[in-house]
């Protein structure tokens, strides 16, 4: 983290519009905040400059967009957690391993199982189907 010395700077946390959408935020990042580096999404990691002896530093991440805490990636979480020192290289990545997808619940491309009402409400026939018991009257 070579990176982390390096003062802020305005468009890093997006200009002044980021200042009118989070002031609390973007005062103490200008502040208080070294920046460490930034993901494929755009999203900017930071940590504070000075820490206090005996107590570790404080990570927190300035999202591109919306505040999506599922738009961090594994890489940057492991940092953001204190799993690691360092953000984990995104090169280093097993050929099993599935890129990292925002979770998309509650949006138009989320997973809908056959027999959902927007996926056109069918759903082939299972064993599990029953019809309730009535008595002949």
């Amino acid at each position: 983290m070579t990176e982390s010395s390096s003062k802020v700077s305005l468009g890093q946390l997006g200009g002044w519009r980021g200042m009118f959408r989070h002031p609390g935020l973007f005062i103490h990042t200008l502040r208080a905040g070294a920046h460490v580096g930034q993901d494929a999404d755009g999203n900017q990691y930071f940590e504070t400059r000075r820490a206090a002896k005996g107590v570790r530093a404080r990570r927190w991440v300035v999202f591109k967009g919306a505040v999506d805490a599922s738009a961090v990636g594994p890489e940057w979480h492991a940092w953001l957690h204190y799993i690691t020192d360092a953000p984990l290289p995104a090169d280093g990545r097993k050929p099993w391993q599935k890129p990292h997808e925002k979770n998309l619940t509650g949006t138009p491309a989320s997973y809908r199982p056959a027999g959902h009402d927007y996926a056109g409400g069918k759903r082939a026939a299972t064993p599990a189907d029953y019809e309730a018991w009535t008595p002949d009257i």
